[in-house]
């Protein structure tokens, strides 16, 4: 099979990897409540810390983010590096519309970096920084993802990868449309900071 053919596999690899619910089975296996009726309703690691379980919420992240890092790196292996790239957005777009929950999935910044690090790592090192960077300096996770994310392609393209720059820029829309709500209320000044008690 020539590395043409393999991309529509490549996209279904990253798909279904990137639709398991690390949040939703990892809350389930712990016996948690539902992790759909707890504050935002979402899958990702952010809502998981709602239920007081730091522990389970690093699972998430890490689980989240190393699902599309494993569809990079697998279809890499098997078609090259436009596979591999296939894979990715095949992981973020099954972690954001997942088959299985009703196409209701996470706001994808955990698998953003992931495929991140299995495309170009020091990109999601960039990444984090910048997050932890925005985060520190103004407390909103969701800013911090957005400027990150606002950020990384125009790093990939000064850096060179233009197509890397091309898939992230697509990302990052699709990030920025799952954070549609976060960017209302920080407009409107209710967004919930980091460490704030509600």
């Amino acid at each position: 099979m020539g590395p043409e053919a393999f991309l529509p596999i490549a996209l279904v690899i990253g798909y279904l990897l990137g639709s398991i619910p690390f949040g939703l089975v990892l809350t389930r296996l712990a016996g948690t409540q539902d992790l759909r009726t707890i504050g935002s309703g979402n899958i990702g690691a952010t809502n998981v810390l709602r239920t007081g379980r730091k522990g389970l919420a690093a699972a998430t992240l890490l689980g989240d983010a190393l699902k599309g890092t494993a569809a990079v790196v697998i279809s890499g292996y098997f078609g090259g590096p436009s596979a591999a790239m296939v894979a990715g957005f095949g992981a973020f777009l099954g972690h954001l519309f997942p088959v299985w929950l009703k196409f209701r999935g996470g706001k994808g910044v955990a698998v953003y970096i992931g495929i991140l690090l299995g495309l170009f790592w020091p990109g999601a090192i960039f990444f984090c920084l910048v997050w932890l960077a925005t985060a520190f300096a103004f407390r909103y996770s969701s800013l911090a993802a957005l400027v990150a994310s606002v950020l990384t392609p125009i790093m990939l393209w000064a850096f060179g990868h233009a197509a890397l720059a091309l898939l992230f820029t697509l990302l990052t829309l699709l990030l920025i449309y799952m954070h549609r709500e976060n960017i209302k209320r920080l407009r409107a000044g209710t967004e919930s900071k980091i460490g704030a008690k509600k």
